[in-house]
């Protein structure tokens, strides 16, 4: 019998009220859903629930952080992973000067503080860009439930897996393209992630700022905020400060370099799509 079991699980996250300030301690329980069965993890993994176990059996405690509060943070003993249940994050790296580098945007149903597996400390730190509701899962409960229930460790390799061949794929989409093509690709990449969260992936709001979106695309803010003018005067989008409609996706997908004469009519685009950093 695993003892590995609600009582358990709920010591492990409830562990986090001696946490460093400014980590998962910043956060709070939520008001309403506070814990999620192994079968609803399981579902917003988009992965298959072990048939054998109970509903009630395992149990994983929801916390809520404002926009701005870090989830966890560089150098942080690692024991949590972290599953997003709703709201949109960045986790980013920091060198030695204090720059910052995006490395991804978490969203719904995505698994993030892989990266402290392997030294047993968090190497990125996770922030929350909208108001989140994050499921905690100790990984000590992960993997004893892994050595229970194979099919479910086979299952949690692929999640991760799957995060890393996104991010890889992101990458080397990326390496060589333009800054039209760029943008566009990354557009094409949050609405294809909206429609599989069930919202509109035809209109949407950004959560993240231009400045950020820069910084994950290898480009300036002003070349980003430049090419969304040069989208929405060829009609490919509508901007309008952070909200987005795509008009037309399939060029967006396959875009590599805007026609000269739209990239000359740039700075005539409407204003509207010079929206804050």
């Amino acid at each position: 019998m695993l003892t590995t079991q609600v009582s358990d699980i709920r010591t492990a996250n409830n562990a986090w009220g001696n946490a460093a300030p400014g980590t998962a301690a910043a956060g709070w329980p939520r008001q309403g859903k506070l814990w999620s069965t192994l079968k609803e993890v399981c579902e917003m993994l988009r992965i298959q629930a072990p048939a054998q176990t109970a509903d009630d059996e395992f149990q994983f405690q929801h916390m809520q952080f404002k926009a701005g509060q870090r989830v966890h943070t560089i150098g942080e003993q690692f024991d949590m992973l972290y599953i997003v249940y709703s709201g949109f994050l960045k986790t980013v790296v920091i060198d030695e000067f204090g720059n910052e580098q995006v490395l991804g945007f978490p969203m719904k149903g995505d698994l993030f503080g892989v990266d402290g597996i392997h030294s047993k400390q968090y190497t990125s730190e996770t922030v929350a860009l909208s108001n989140c509701d994050i499921v905690l899962v100790p990984f000590k409960a992960l993997a004893a439930l892994g050595r229970r229930h194979q099919e479910l460790e086979w299952a949690i390799y692929g999640v991760m897996s799957r995060e890393l061949v996104r991010e890889q794929s992101m990458v080397s989409q990326l390496a060589s393209l333009s800054a039209e093509a760029r943008v566009s690709r990354f557009l094409v990449y949050l609405s294809e992630r909206f429609t599989e969260m069930g919202y509109s992936g035809k209109q949407f709001n950004l959560r993240m700022t231009r400045q950020e979106i820069g910084n994950y695309l290898g480009l300036t803010l002003e070349t980003v905020s430049r090419t969304f003018s040069a989208l929405n005067a060829a009609g490919l989008i509508s901007v309008d400060q952070r909200a987005i409609v795509i008009h037309d996706a399939q060029t967006l997908k396959t875009l590599r370099r805007l026609p000269p004469s739209t990239a000359r009519n740039r700075s005539k685009a409407p204003r509207a799509v010079s929206a804050a950093a």
